[in-house]
């Protein structure tokens, strides 16, 4: 491709020559009359274009491709509400670190700051929502703005970057050049972290007697899975994967104590409460993990180790700062612990006694209504088991996303995506299909709530017309679950505005039989296993199954919000399983 370079062209051919250079294989978009330029060499390109049927879909779709692949999602829209319906995809990618490039179109540079129509300031609008944007009024400027929003995207700390182009800058001429390199002033991510920070660690480590790996989403972002298992085993160590790193250590190892958090298992809680040493992975301290951040981990000492310096003593004060790529930084830090073992290993035996009297107390685990309606967690249970370790499951947000990260076994990473930082309802539905498209081999199910599902259904339509086969399992329990679940505990019961109607109206079956895709409905625990099995067997057309769940059922265990992890609690009358003497 680099005899593009020196050729005359249209700034919006550059574009898309652009576009190529940089490996896009596929792009989720909407054309309108400012980006419609660039929509006549997209039709020429060997880029598939996805015409999904709103912008926010565009944005989600990108999102679930690139945490499926590890590449750079690409959507693109026009200008005005084109751009500010990627607002929410952009900020979704921003706080899950997810590596996005979205393509806008902006008015005429002469029009801009004139409320021209369809003018919105996206640059600033979004400037706090992405890691770097740029507006482009110069057709020369745009291939080497690609290729910096590109390598912006997807280096350091990953995250989302706009590029926002005036309209004559795509309809005028302009000689096309791919720059060689790049080199962005001030932009110089570490990726090596300090040897003595590393030596530090390992020594850290081996005087420690209560040790976690606190593992977050960036293990997955840096790849560093394998390394990460070698960390564990060498350590010995009881690891917690939080929300955004589920499948970044497989669920079945028994070094796994399971997800920490507001919904995490007691076991995972209460070990981070009780150590003596947090060897933080590529996790950021969140308010959804620390409960009260003032009583998190008391008695503990933190090795924090990112990609972004900026992470670093942000919530918690870090006693070791290792900044690098941590798949750099935990090669560095094995054979660094494996030279102070040989002084010196710490016992972990009464350490493991003690977190698996916590894991063998309060296992996660739910009931059966006694009405005999269907549990939303076996339905979710049973999706996990029947769709296997290897299928992609792409969840909502709510009580059905807290129950599928509790539920479903996850041994491999890339196969849990869900908004994490923003919790964005309407993910899940775009997310899975951008999933799909990056990973056309892979079994992929969005399990989403009804509320969530009314949100962004339509691009079923997109997922239909395009043969993308995804399976949608509705969690429907006729609610906003998590906000009701909220007002029964904290509110006396005073259900406002949380009651959707949703086993009436839509018909979800026949909604999803008009957009293109096959409906299933199932109401009965006998039928969960044959319904799942059916929807399994279809493979040439979207499925969306409505499983009619108990309206009542709660996640648990729960931190309420503000209050300390010491206080979890694992049922309705919200009394603290652990008393003073036992912590």
């Amino acid at each position: 491709m680099s005899s593009d370079n020196g050729t005359r062209m249209t700034g919006a051919t550059s574009l898309v020559k652009s576009l190529e250079h940089a490996g896009v294989e596929v792009m989720f978009g909407i054309p309108g009359g400012a980006i419609l330029p660039a929509y006549d060499p997209i039709f020429d390109s060997p880029i598939r274009h996805i015409l999904v049927r709103h912008e926010q879909g565009a944005g989600h779709a990108a999102t679930g491709y690139a945490q499926a692949t590890g590449r750079v999602g690409v959507c693109i829209a026009t200008s005005g509400p084109g751009a500010t319906n990627l607002v929410t995809p952009l900020a979704d990618a921003q706080m899950d670190s997810v590596p996005l490039v979205a393509i806008t179109g902006q008015v005429a540079s002469a029009a801009i700051g004139t409320d021209a129509f369809q003018e919105a300031d996206i640059r600033g609008i979004t400037m706090p929502v992405t890691k770097h944007n740029y507006l482009i009024t110069d057709p020369r400027d745009i291939p080497r703005a690609i290729a910096e929003a590109f390598h912006i995207a997807s280096t350091g700390r990953p995250g989302a970057v706009l590029v926002d182009i005036a309209k004559d800058a795509l309809q005028h001429q302009t000689e096309f050049q791919w720059p060689d390199s790049i080199s962005l002033a001030g932009y110089n991510p570490v990726t090596v972290p300090d040897s003595q920070a590393v030596r530090d660690a390992a020594a850290l480590i081996a005087q420690s007697h209560n040790p976690v790996l606190y593992v977050g989403g960036g293990v997955i972002k840096a790849n560093a899975h394998k390394e990460l298992m070698q960390l564990a085993q060498l350590t010995g160590a009881p690891v917690v994967t939080t929300l955004m790193a589920r499948g970044a250590f497989p669920d079945s190892h028994h070094q796994h104590l399971g997800m920490p958090g507001m919904h995490g298992t007691v076991a995972a809680v209460t070990a981070l409460q009780k150590a003596d040493l947090l060897i933080t992975l590529g996790a950021r301290f969140d308010d959804r993990v620390t409960g009260k951040l003032s009583s998190f981990a008391p008695h503990a000492k933190v090795i924090h180790a990112d990609i972004d310096p900026a992470e670093i003593g942000k919530n918690r004060v870090a006693d070791i700062a290792l900044v690098g790529d941590l798949a750099n930084t935990i090669t560095a830090l094995i054979p660094a612990i494996q030279a102070e073992f040989k002084k010196s290993q710490p016992d972990l035996t009464a350490w493991w006694t003690q977190v698996n009297s916590y894991r063998e107390r309060f296992p996660l685990g739910y009931d059966h209504p006694a009405d005999g309606t269907l549990s939303p967690q076996f339905v979710i249970e049973r999706l996990g088991k029947i769709a296997g370790p290897e299928a992609i499951f792409v969840a909502g947000v709510g009580q059905h996303q807290m129950w599928a990260s509790q539920f479903i076994n996850y041994e491999n990473p890339r196969t849990w995506l869900n908004s994490g930082g923003l919790g964005t309802m309407g993910y899940s539905v775009p997310a899975a299909m951008g999933a799909k498209v990056g990973a056309p081999d892979k079994v992929v199910w969005a399990i989403d709530g009804d509320g969530c599902f009314q949100m962004t259904n339509q691009e079923l339509v997109t997922c239909a017309i395009n043969k993308i086969p995804i399976k949608v399992a509705i969690i429907n329990n006729e609610s906003l679950g998590m906000v009701r679940q909220w007002q029964t505990l904290f509110y006396n019961e005073r259900y406002s505005n949380t009651d959707l109607h949703s086993k009436r109206i839509p018909d979800f079956a026949k909604l999803a039989e008009a957009m293109g895709c096959v409906g299933l409905r199932c109401e009965s625990r006998d039928d969960v296993d044959r319904t799942i099995a059916q929807a399994m067997e279809i493979n040439d057309q979207p499925v969306v199954v409505d499983f009619s769940v108990h309206r009542d059922a709660m996640v648990w265990p729960m931190v309420a919000a503000g209050t300390s992890n010491d206080d979890i609690v694992v049922a309705r009358s919200l009394a603290p399983i652990w008393d003073s003497q036992e912590l």
